[in-house]
């Protein structure tokens, strides 16, 4: 085999085209990185938060809440009848009614967008937990035109700020809380349940969240549900549900991600394959030496082989480096699946750092083959000839 630092000080000597395939492949995969720091970060919101214990009741069929409408009366059926919803030290079943509905609502630096708003029952807070909790102020009193928003909403809408009074269709609320959530729940508005329904002209809750008895089994629980004659209902649990709210904007981010790097890879292996030509080119004489001293056509192949892919490993490694600065800035996007916008940061994970490194290599690969093989193809008695 030929000696890999001959392979190494090669670059070494060609440092400026070294340095701008390099670049080119950092920038590839730097943009790659980005789109699937996105990703993950939209994703672990969802798909990270949410309880196993804590169930959501849907009508049959809805995939969203704000697809689903669950009458009150059969709502309180389900409160009070179903076995399976756990209660507290009073034996009142831990379970609320909730409304979602969006509105569409002015941003701070301009602009307008759908942001979701709320109706939840005293018992609502008991249910979440610590995974809902209060920073600023106080929760809303039912029954009044009061309303916490999440803490993501503070510094990106209008009229969000503690004290600050909301328009809510024609209804003013006054903003008498700021609350942190662990999932999505950081970007919207809370406030009565009763309240909200009548400012937003709504009869009807959207779904019914309770917890449940440990042991639940909520696919036989939903089996039985979906086919009950009384109170049909769609039941999942409430991380399965976030989860499945991921779906659509990941695959457009994935796609997105992928279009780009396929653009942007094409550049940069025409880059990468123009500097493995030109060290080709400038060793031919070196190469012809080698021939004729014994080495293989097999080992050349894998010398010019393994020099590029030192590129693409290099490109890699300054991409993850150019990226790195983003993780945990946060922004905010439309999730398609409610049409509402929702905040969020970047997350570079080692899985955004691995396919970043693995996908420079392949772009290293794919710009060293052609020059490689032209290498490894070469007589000795012509290389020797060339100077």
């Amino acid at each position: 085999m030929v000696p890999i630092s001959y392979t190494l000080r090669s670059l070494f000597v060609r440092r400026s085209s070294t340095l701008l395939t390099i670049l080119g492949i950092a920038a590839t995969v730097a943009v790659l990185a980005g789109v699937l720091a996105l990703q993950q970060g939209f994703d672990r919101l969802f798909a990270g938060s949410g309880s196993e214990s804590v169930a959501v009741f849907m009508r049959p069929g809805a995939n969203a809440e704000g697809e689903s409408q669950f009458p009150r009366d059969k709502a309180q059926t389900l409160i009070k009848g179903q076995p399976a919803i756990a209660t507290d030290d009073q034996g009142r079943p831990l379970a609320a009614m909730e409304a979602y509905v969006a509105l569409r609502l002015p941003r701070i630096g301009g602009g307008e967008t759908n942001v979701p708003v709320r109706g939840v029952e005293p018992l609502t807070y008991a249910i979440h937990g610590d995974s809902v909790r209060i920073v600023e102020g106080r929760w809303p009193v039912p029954g009044t035109d009061e309303i916490a928003v999440g803490n993501k909403l503070v510094e990106r809408m209008q009229n969000c700020r503690m004290g600050d009074v909301l328009p809510l269709n024609l209804s003013p609320m006054r903003v008498v809380g700021v609350f942190a959530s662990d999932g999505p729940y950081g970007s919207e508005i809370w406030g009565d349940l009763d309240r909200i329904l009548d400012a937003l002209e709504r009869a009807n809750p959207n779904r019914v969240i309770a917890r449940v008895v440990d042991g639940t089994d909520l696919e036989v629980l939903n089996d039985e549900l979906e086919v009950d004659p009384q109170v049909p209902a769609k039941v999942q649990s409430e991380r399965t549900y976030l989860s499945n709210q991921t779906g659509l904007l990941s695959a457009i981010l994935i796609t997105l991600g992928s279009f780009m790097a396929i653009v942007m890879g094409a550049a940069a292996v025409f880059t990468a394959t123009n500097t493995m030509l030109s060290a080709v080119a400038s060793r031919t004489h070196e190469i012809g030496i080698l021939l004729s001293i014994g080495y293989r056509p097999v080992p050349i192949f894998v010398a010019f082989i393994l020099e590029s892919l030192v590129l693409g490993l290099l490109g890699g490694l300054v991409g993850c480096l150019i990226v790195l600065p983003i993780n945990g800035i946060e922004t905010g996007t439309t999730n398609f699946a409610t049409f509402t916008e929702v905040a969020f940061a970047f997350r570079i994970t080692p899985l955004v750092l691995g396919v970043a490194v693995a996908f420079s290599l392949v772009l290293g690969l794919l710009g060293g083959a052609w020059p490689a093989w032209r290498a490894s193809r070469m007589r000795p008695t012509e290389a020797l000839r060339r100077m």
